[in-house]
């Protein structure tokens, strides 16, 4: 366990601070913790305090809460205390790290068990909106050892890509999530090529565009119930679809993962073929066979385009779990939307990505080769 940052961790921690988060004197900041993340928490409460803001860091150890975990009080663990709601309701701003750091051993705790280890998530977000609270989540926590050897990376240059990440200007995001966000606006078409054999038309919804460039969006009814949370780093632009349009095909260029926190399944080489509005085949190199099991218990709706999301993070560059914020990259799900403005009721959210693609809006190009135009 290293407490002690590194130069790189300050440096991201002092931008997310003054340019995300941006964090006035006398503010009350709650930086949470578990152990393989102190590093990068010391840091945001270093800066914190730089900027003349009051931080306090709540901090989990990883072994205490597995030996509650192995004396099967997870709904003890659920329950919080009344001096920690006292402090959310006190705070301006509030820091999260995921955890814990064993994610192997997590994936193997019963579903039901987890889901009662997070009793506390309805209270907390209803007292977050009622307070104005902003904050972020840190993807740092998802940097685990078991994680990289499952999914084949270099831990370090993982992190260190995050961290990088958080080096932008907002603003520039911002700047460019505008751009798209003017052209991605109503019941356009909008036709994704590759010359990896994608070639898909789809329509937008008519919801909305929103532009997630890092920086939270607490009462602010353009974005959902949990944006006063910020995912760091940041930058994509989100966009609901018209449930009733897709034709043609769209083929990954690298990885995605599953959406729900555990198993955090892999899927790789996949291939989403659409006709007359519905999702008619697809098929997976890696993870095709959980991805069926999954789609054939969903509800109606799991063969219909979702929504696409456009990335705008100059600095991400093949970040497992970040592919939706890189550059000009392309992430098309299908299912469930209402997350983006959309009505379609899924229970299922499944999606390819792909970067180095060409989309054009109503036959104009807005995004070609990673370049936003």
């Amino acid at each position: 366990m290293r407490e002690s940052p590194s130069p790189l961790e300050r440096a991201a921690a002092r931008n997310l601070v003054k340019s995300y988060l941006r964090v006035k004197p006398e503010e009350n900041v709650i930086v949470e913790s578990w152990t393989h993340t102190l590093s990068m928490a010391s840091a945001m409460v270093d800066e914190v305090r730089r900027v003349g803001g009051r931080a306090v860091l709540a901090y989990e150890n990883d072994d205490a809460w597995w030996r509650a975990v192995a004396r099967r009080q997870t709904r003890l663990l659920g329950r919080l205390t009344e001096p920690e709601w006292a402090a959310l309701r006190a705070a301006d701003v509030y820091v999260m790290f995921w955890g814990p750091g064993d994610s192997a051993r997590v994936e193997k705790v019963p579903e039901k068990n987890l889901d009662e280890a997070a009793g506390w998530f309805d209270r907390w977000y209803r007292i977050a909106r009622s307070t104005g609270l902003r904050g972020g989540r840190m993807a740092m926590g998802f940097v685990t050892d078991s994680r990289a050897r499952r999914w084949g990376v270099r831990k370090e240059a993982w992190m260190n890509g995050l961290l990088g990440a958080c080096l932008v200007d907002p603003k520039e995001m911002a700047e460019s999530g505008r751009r798209l966000a003017r052209a991605l606006h109503g019941t356009a078409k909008v036709r994704i090529v590759h010359p990896n054999g994608t070639d898909l038309e789809v329509a937008l919804s008519g919801a909305p565009p929103r532009v997630y460039d890092g920086t939270p969006h607490p009462k602010d009814r353009a974005y959902g119930p949990y944006d006063m949370l910020t995912s760091l780093p940041g930058g994509r632009l989100v966009v609901a679809l018209d449930a009733r349009t897709a034709e043609g095909t769209i083929v990954s260029t690298g990885p995605s993962y599953d959406l729900t926190w555990y198993p955090w399944q892999t899927y790789s080489g996949g291939r989403f073929e659409f006709s007359g509005g519905k999702l008619t085949a697809f098929s997976f190199e890696q993870g095709g066979a959980e991805f069926a099991q999954r789609y054939a218990r969903a509800q109606p709706g799991k063969d219909r385009t979702g929504y696409l999301v456009l990335g705008l993070n100059p600095r991400a560059k093949n970040l497992p779990h970040s592919e939706d914020i890189e550059r000009g990259g392309v992430q098309l799900t299908v299912g469930a939307n209402a997350y983006a403005g959309g009505h379609n009721p899924s229970d299922f959210t499944g999606w390819v990505s792909l970067a180095g693609s060409e989309v054009r809006v109503d036959g104009t190009s807005v995004v070609r080769e990673g370049r936003i135009l």
